[in-house]
């Protein structure tokens, strides 16, 4: 089981209340942004093109805090740029656990055995190390070779040390799902908690536009990719979302389930989408225009999107309401992920073969930006001077 007894029931107990209450819309995830900077540049990420007056900023302690109490979603992730470049993050997550929030503290771990002495293990606390493939596939993501080791050292020394560590991988249209299995595998060996594996979302200002998956290139990925899934393999996510990426179940995206705040303020409409944001959470709920979001809206920045901030809020509702969707659930948890029909074809997948190609990753600062920065940021110009000529393979996604 990917997620403790404890935190399945008190989700459980918030979702039925909301729907006791005949509560329309409520957040499940509470997406805490406290900084954007990071000590990477992946080129897949479009969450840190930002100026350096920006980079540089972060939220207080107190701010988490008021976001945490005014969203009231019982769990709370933290992703970035890398949390743990912010001096405050330890007392970010004392304070969240002290209010009884089940935490989600997104890394790349490149910092983790660093800081791992100002955390104390706890049962409201897990480390999300985000692992993008086996090891060559996941150096070539991040930018940088040696980073997977780096990883996978930190998740056995957190792991030793009694702490939740869980996985998150995004995957591209250059997938292997062989190889993504044998990461599964890799994973388990190392005693993670569970694995999250979600499609990457096409941000518009992501270095690298090549990638991205359209919707019937996901199901097909994810339907090699956990067909015949080993008992071992263990999945931090709800059963009815890893049915709905295999193409098994229709689900529409719940764009309020995983609010997003940052040092913006309430960032309209979700995590992915940046149109705006609102002072305070209310206002969010109730001058947002739901219903231009989602697939059935016909945005087109919604078409292809499977992403797991948008559509486990859903699954988890659906989960707990009908006895379709429970005993759905139920039978996901116990048994795993469905098996059988066109999942086990063994045939290769249908996806565009990349052609190699250098691209540079510019993301528009000039260098007398570039040193701005001396906490391990990762600015445009150092990655330019690290990695030039950078190879990435890029090939049409069509």
């Amino acid at each position: 089981m990917g997620v403790p007894v404890s935190q399945m029931a008190t989700v459980a107990s918030y979702v039925l209340k909301q729907k006791l209450r005949r509560v329309k819309r409520y957040p499940l995830v509470l997406m805490l942004e406290p900084l954007f900077r990071c000590n990477l540049a992946c080129a897949g990420c479009g969450k840190i093109q930002y100026p350096v007056e920006i980079l540089k900023r972060q939220l207080t302690p107190q701010e988490c805090f008021g976001a945490a109490e005014e969203c009231g979603a019982p769990i709370v992730s933290i992703p970035g740029g890398e949390p743990l470049l912010h001096p405050e993050i330890d007392a970010i997550v004392d304070g969240l656990i002290a209010r009884r929030k089940f935490i989600y503290l997104c890394t790349n771990a490149l910092l983790l055995e660093k800081h791992l002495h100002r955390f104390r293990p706890s049962k409201y606390l897990s480390f999300s190390v985000h692992i993008d493939g086996p090891r060559e596939e996941h150096d070539e993501a991040v930018c940088r070779d040696g980073v997977y080791d780096l990883a996978v050292e930190a998740i056995q020394t957190a792991v030793s040390a009694g702490f939740r560590v869980t996985t998150n991988t995004t995957v591209f249209n250059n997938a292997h799902p062989e190889r993504l299995r044998s990461m599964f595998d890799a994973m388990t060996e190392l005693g993670v908690e569970g694995m999250m594996v979600s499609p990457g979302y096409p941000y518009e200002k992501a270095p690298d536009q090549e990638h991205f998956l359209h919707r019937n290139q996901t199901t097909a990925l994810f339907r090699r990719m956990l067909a015949q899934p080993k008992r071992s393999w263990v999945f931090n996510q709800s059963p009815l979302f890893l049915e709905f990426l295999k193409g098994n179940w229709d689900l529409e995206c719940t764009p309020w389930g995983s609010p997003t705040y940052n040092i913006f303020g309430w960032q309209r409409p979700c995590y992915l989408l940046q149109e705006g944001y609102c002072e305070t959470f209310a206002e969010l709920l109730a001058t947002t225009n739901w219903g231009a979001y989602g697939r059935q809206s016909g945005n087109e920045n919604c078409a292809d999107c499977m992403v797991h901030c948008g559509y486990e809020p859903t699954a988890v509702s659906e989960t707990f309401g009908s006895w379709r969707g429970f005993l759905a659930a139920a039978r996901g948890a116990v048994f795993g992920p469905r098996t059988g029909g066109v999942e086990n074809d063994t045939g290769p997948l249908n996806l565009p073969v990349p052609t190699p190609e250098l691209v540079e990753l510019d993301l528009g600062l000039g260098a007398s930006q570039a040193a701005a920065c001396d906490d391990g940021t990762i600015l445009p110009d150092r990655v330019r001077e690290q990695h030039a000529p950078l190879a990435l393979p890029v090939g049409s996604s069509q």
